[in-house]
């Protein structure tokens, strides 16, 4: 038998008293000063006929009000034009004492002068003058400054407290409740480890601190216990809160989510109060999960941007967090579970063994795992039936999850922009072009000249990339401006887990062709290489500073992966060792660029025909470079692949 559902009761607001005894107010204000009655409205005209008839026994004048009031004689009121008034009033009784009549006058000077006339003329008849106050409404008045400004305070308190009546935090005395979510079985949390494609290291690490909330006996029946906190480390972007959101959805315990920023409020001394209530509340509930999002908002090394000795909130709150992880008395069957972008700035007392004893690396995915979330995200599209997923996770390489999600919401926006009925190919090649380089803006007005510039610049980088062993494969080459650049040189980079020198020579090499071409055919050089210049001084700078490959300084780095130099004004080598720094980068770049001049020079005609091409097709791709170029002399890494299996499969 299924229980009835009793109907609940409406819940108590108080609002209902504002508004009663507002209600109340109005009546008095209303009903106050009059004596429940009702009067016939007439006119000035009427009223003289009446007087000169002897019919009215009492004028009554209301002076702040101009009006008057008429009381007629008891013969009057059987006459058959008086008889309308004798019908009930809003009280059920006949209006016979009066008054009966009410009329307004323009002016009680020229009114009383009539008065004074009928008078004389001997009309007997009883004159009044009264001014009607209405002590409620006045009194209301009165009050009404006090009763605003008592309004504005609570309004403003209810919203410093950070919510309406009846929540949590819903008045000032609650502002240090915790904030968090709450998921348990009462909650219905779609989101499982199957939705969470790629992330296999991390989802195995995950999956093992959910089997452990769900099996104890399993693994403390060997002397093992289960981690206090697990922290998910990785680039914006890979999944870290999807994977916390998978854990709610496996997890059948309570899950508490929150943001690192929710324990921040102007107020002192509210960071630390949250953290207790958050974890007083998940030791309620233990066993039970506690997610929180960008951990580096409280957790950052202390001391280090406190500049006025003054004290932290930030810092309470930090301290309070390291006590409730690792504590007396703190309760082992409550996991912390934290996401953040910045490991490198966070405590050492927040990342050492007991607290959180896990440190999950998400990085971006390889080339199967962007292709298994090409398959989640492609499930909701339309797309047709012979689309490679294969291809498109080999051309979106170092894309994270999000990006490629946003490729395929993209994709499906251009098809339908193109009015078609399903989602190609192209329309995925169109949406990674709009991500990476921006929008098409063909109606940028750009003169034949800097066109003709534009065209020979990107040529040169085509060139030499094509040239080079170690440089990129190129896609496609186009000089439609596209976001903020001119033109653009479309690469696919091969996936490399370690670099060598020469790799990043030629890189180097190809990014300075641009500036070496307009150098050969114009004998000028143009501000269009910003970018490229950039992105050289960048490299040249790891080469000498980072990666220990400059044989001057030799084997030595200036990188700081713990982050705390970040916090030092001065730099960690000497001023005589800047100024090597400088001269070594100086000299690779140079090198580069003067590699770039010859290797242009033995292909001067090439480069005028790659050149032409462009300016008449405004867009190549690398059918084109081919048929100019002729085939690529080297193979890359890929393609070797590819080969290497061929012969297996051969065999």
């Amino acid at each position: 038998m299924k229980e009835e559902k009793r109907p609940t009761p409406p819940k108590f607001n108080i609002y209902w008293i504002y508004g009663a005894v507002i209600f109340v107010l109005l009546g008095l204000s209303l009903f106050g000063g009059n004596d429940w009655q009702t009067m016939q409205k007439t006119n000035i005209s009427n009223f003289e006929n009446y007087l000169n008839a002897g019919d009215v026994s009492q004028v009554v004048v209301i002076r702040n009000k101009s009006s008057v009031h008429v009381t007629l004689t008891p013969e009057a009121l059987n006459k058959s034009e008086h008889q309308s008034i004798k019908s009930k009033n809003i009280l059920g009784q006949e209006n016979s004492k009066g008054p009966h009549y009410q009329f307004e006058v323009g002016s009680l000077e020229l009114f009383e002068e009539k008065l004074e006339k009928a008078r004389n003329k001997g009309i007997a008849f009883r004159l009044e003058f009264i001014t009607i106050e209405n002590r409620w409404l006045d009194t209301l008045i009165g009050f009404l400054p006090i009763i605003i400004i008592i309004g504005v305070w609570i309004f403003l308190m209810r919203r410093m407290s950070g919510g309406g009546a009846g929540g949590p935090g819903g008045q000032i005395f609650n502002i240090g409740k915790s904030k968090a979510k709450l998921f348990d079985k009462n909650t219905d949390v779609k989101t499982t480890f199957k939705d969470v494609a790629g992330l296999e290291g991390a989802k195995e690490e995950i999956q093992e601190i959910v089997d452990f909330l769900k099996n104890p006996q399993k693994y403390t029946v060997l002397g093992g216990k289960i981690p206090k906190g697990a922290l998910l480390v990785g680039s914006p972007g890979t999944g870290k809160t999807l994977l916390a959101k998978a854990v709610a959805g496996e997890a059948k315990v309570p899950f508490f989510s929150l943001s690192g920023s929710d324990f921040v409020e102007m107020f002192v001394g509210v960071g630390a109060s949250r953290v207790r209530d958050l974890f007083k509340q998940a030791k309620d509930k233990s066993p039970s999960i506690i997610f929180i999002d960008e951990i580096d908002a409280i957790g950052r090394a202390r001391g280090k941007s406190n500049m006025t000795g003054s004290n932290d909130e930030r810092e309470n709150t930090l301290n309070q967090l390291l006590t409730e992880m690792d504590g007396f008395g703190t309760n082992t069957n409550v996991i912390v579970i934290a996401a953040t972008n910045r490991a490198d700035v966070l405590d050492k007392a927040l990342m050492r063994a007991g607290r959180f004893d896990r440190q999950i690396y998400v990085d971006l995915p390889d080339l199967n795992e962007r292709k298994e979330i090409f398959k989640v995200h492609l499930k909701p599209l339309k797309t047709i039936k012979t689309l490679d997923v294969d291809f498109l996770a080999k051309q979106t390489p170092g894309f994270s999850g999000a990006d490629i999600a946003n490729v395929c919401n993209e994709s499906a926006l251009i098809a339908a922009r193109k009015n078609k009925k399903s989602v190609g190919k192209q329309d995925f090649l169109d949406a990674v072009d709009r991500i990476v380089g921006g929008l098409e803006k063909k109606n940028k007005i750009i003169t034949p000249e800097e066109k003709e510039t534009i065209a020979y610049h990107e040529a040169g980088h085509a060139v030499v990339s094509w040239l080079l062993e170690h440089a990129a494969p190129l896609v496609k080459v186009t000089i439609v401006p596209r976001g903020q650049s001119l033109g653009a040189a479309w690469y696919l980079p091969e996936e490399r887990q370690i670099v060598r020198t020469e790799q990043m020579l030629d890189e180097m090499c190809a990014a300075l062709g641009g500036r070496a071409a307009e150098k050969i055919i114009f004998n000028k050089i143009s501000t269009g290489a910003l970018s490229d210049l950039e992105k050289v001084t960048r490299q040249a700078k790891a080469i000498v500073s980072i990666y220990g490959l400059n044989e001057t300084l030799g084997n030595i780095t200036y990188y700081d992966s713990s982050g705390q130099s970040d916090y030092n004004f001065s730099k960690p080598y000497s001023e005589h060792t800047a100024q090597v720094i400088d001269k070594e980068i100086s000299i690779i770049i140079e090198k580069q660029y003067e590699r770039a001049i010859d290797l242009l020079k033995n292909s001067k005609e090439k480069l005028k025909q790659l050149a032409d091409r462009l300016l008449e097709k405004e867009v190549i791709f690398k059918d084109d470079l081919e048929n100019i170029l002729g085939k690529r002399p080297y193979k890359t890494n890929n393609e070797k692949i590819e080969e290497a299996k061929a012969l297996k499969q051969k065999k």
